[in-house]
């Protein structure tokens, strides 16, 4: 029974991760896809000579009808002296007017997907000014619809946006970039009365109903980017829930198709305070707790994380945990560049992850990892951050093995190499830094505030794993070394030429024959470095990081069966050495002088450290003779 419960308990197991790992390609898919076709958009440096600080959007839509009307009032801070203002818009939308102060403007629609206003005089650099954009036509339907109408299999009409990244001109006139957040929002969408109509952030009063037509007004006051705001409309069905703790209780507003809402979909959607409450532990508290979080179910696949309202396909535990990890990396701190990307996919992926490890234990987090790694390995080459190139690529941007799995597992390097302790303080410090909370963060930002709490440099961690590429492949000998002493002997190397090592603790574990284990950690900076261990029992096997921190392929552990030799115990390192010597001793044993004699027999260097510098001899063959607590022993080392 024993067997059988196990091997079910596998497969579940497998069943699971199989799940996860169609949920991430389905996430990686759509958001490639919304990205698709609107990548030749480049930030438009027409727009850089102001900051918008406010929007008022009126929307008029029918889910019935392909067909967008409204009125955009933009409140906005001069950055340089202006006599125009553009804002990003489709040229299939049609402006009927522009208003400032109760003055028309004049205006120009200049067919590069441009609205360019006249100002009635000079505006001066530091002064703001509000302008009132009305407008009304069928949005772009060529390539990806950022703007959706579609009727469901039960004949209801629907409407949705997912603008990400540059799709918002589609249907509102905006400014859309990776620099400008807007700071706070007001929406309102008119639609048909029998509607539910759904906005980032949360309802100030009941709607109005005037007529046939019912109005719904949503404000949201965090700053937000234009990719972030949206709109969806349908017969939804409303179901409340409550996150959070006292005093920060908060609500969870989720708006599911009818056809869609019973017993099943409510065990799904029973995670979401859990997540909430996971997340706000391991973090901080969910960004938005004044106003709500939810989920707005839409027709595209995977999921959109809109800031307080997830657009989501289906409710699998994993596909939420992802677009509610992005609420805080990807909008409370957004990546600041397409090269940076990973700030919001790598930690959407790790944070998932997580959910593994806190909900489901230990053999599923590994699970999970170990087929990120298969994954990562499976090509050669590719690094975290994106070149310039790549970053105008979409599939480069979105790539699975990438951006999301390789990231995601950097973080796991990262959170082994500098502790939980420390690496959850960081991350902790980071969302809540002052200039960067609900702005923007490139990848020096995310690694000063790791340091600052590790309190060593990661510039050789960061050079190797983020901004280059490829893995190791590690062979490592295992000798029994004396009485309560293991040996390592650690050799590696590297898929990809850009990095000549990769400095990282290594994990094993060591077996005996009474069934006896130890987890030990080997600091490996250099090839052939040797290292010894206190060990509490003979080895007899040894496993090769069995929880699954690092991302590396083809590793071989062997087991020598050397006996122990005192003078093989003792080795310099590395040899040949350019500078920096190390001495390995036995820790029974005591170092009490070095000398260093040239091939002339005269003494060249002394010391009594086992750590020195050969920078003041010039290159060749030397003897060195220690002496110990055990006696005198001779080595020879080369200077490069």
């Amino acid at each position: 029974m024993k067997k059988t419960y196990l091997a079910l308990l596998l497969f579940s197991i497998s069943i699971s991760f199989a799940q996860q790992q169609d949920n991430l390609t389905t996430i990686t898919a759509a958001e490639m896809k919304s990205a698709s076709n609107l990548m030749a958009f480049v930030s438009n440096p027409d727009t850089q000579n102001y900051d918008i600080t406010y929007h008022k959007l009126e929307f008029n839509v029918d889910p019935a009808v392909y067909l967008i009307s409204g009125k955009i009032t933009t409140t906005y801070t001069a950055l340089a002296n202006m006599n125009t203002i553009v804002f990003d818009l489709a040229n299939q939308l049609t402006v009927s007017s522009v208003v400032s102060n109760s003055q028309n403007l004049s205006f120009l629609q200049n067919g590069n997907n441009e609205l360019v206003i006249t100002l009635p005089a000079i505006q001066v650099i530091g002064t703001s000014a509000t302008v009132k954009i009305t407008y009304s036509g069928a949005p772009p339907v060529n390539g990806f619809r950022a703007f959706t109408t579609e009727v469901r299999g039960t004949g209801s009409n629907t409407l949705y946006t997912l603008s990400e990244p540059f799709g918002a001109r589609d249907w509102w006139p905006c400014k859309q970039d990776l620099n400008d957040k807007v700071n706070s929002i007001d929406v309102y969408i008119t639609a048909p009365s029998q509607y539910v109509a759904v906005s980032n952030g949360v309802e100030p009063e009941a709607p109005i109903v005037n007529g046939t037509s019912k109005t719904t007004h949503f404000h949201h006051g965090y700053a937000i980017p234009a990719y972030l705001i949206c709109m969806a409309v349908t017969n939804y069905t409303i179901y409340n829930q409550t996150a959070g703790a006292a005093p920060n209780l908060y609500p969870i507003i989720n708006y599911i198709y009818p056809e869609s809402f019973n017993a099943g979909l409510q065990t799904q959607l029973a995670q979401t305070p859990l997540l909430l409450n996971l997340f706000s532990n391991l973090f901080e508290l969910y960004p938005f707790h004044n106003e709500k979080y939810g989920h707005a179910q839409f027709g595209w696949g995977g999921g959109m994380e809109h800031t307080t309202v997830s657009f989501m396909v289906g409710f699998d535990r994993q596909l939420i945990a992802h677009e509610m990890a992005h609420q805080w990396f990807g909008d409370k701190i957004t990546c600041g560049t397409w090269k940076d990307i990973w700030l919001n996919e790598s930690f959407a992926t790790y944070v998932a992850s997580l959910v593994y490890e806190n909900f489901d234990g230990s053999a599923a987090f590994v699970n999970d990892k170990t087929s990120m790694v298969n994954f990562i390995t499976s090509g050669t080459g590719g690094a975290v951050f994106l070149t310039d190139a790549e970053a105008t690529d979409v599939n480069r941007i979105f790539d699975s093995r990438l951006t999301y799995n390789k990231g995601a597992m950097v973080l796991e390097m990262l959170r082994f190499k500098m502790g939980d302790t420390a690496f959850f303080q960081a991350i902790k410090n980071y969302l809540a830094d002052p200039s960067l909370a609900y702005g923007y963060a490139v990848t020096t930002n995310l690694k000063s505030h790791l340091e600052a709490v590790y309190g060593s440099s990661l510039t050789e961690f960061f050079n190797d794993w983020i901004y280059n590429q490829g893995y190791p492949s590690y062979t490592i000998t295992a000798q029994n070394w004396g009485s309560g002493q293991g040996r390592f002997t650690i050799n590696q190397t590297q898929s990809d030429a850009s990095v000549s090592y990769f400095e990282m603790p290594v994990p094993v574990r060591i077996h005996g024959s009474g069934g006896q284990q130890q987890d030990i950690v080997l600091n490996n900076t250099v090839n052939g470095e040797v290292i010894i261990k206190p060990i509490n029992f003979p080895i007899t096997s040894v496993e090769f990081d069995p929880d699954k921190h690092l991302i590396s392929k083809n590793n071989n552990i062997l087991l020598g069966n050397e006996d122990f030799d005192l003078e093989k115990a003792i080795c310099l390192y590395p040899n040949p050495a350019n500078d920096l010597v190390h001495i390995q001793l036995p820790t029974t044993l005591t170092l009490e002088k070095v000398t260093i004699y040239n091939n002339l027999g005269q003494v060249v260097l002394e010391n009594n450290a086992v750590d020195f510098s050969l920078s003041s001899i010039s290159s060749g063959v030397y003897e060195v003779q220690l002496q110990t607590s055990e006696g005198v022993f001779h080595k020879k080392i080369i200077k490069n």
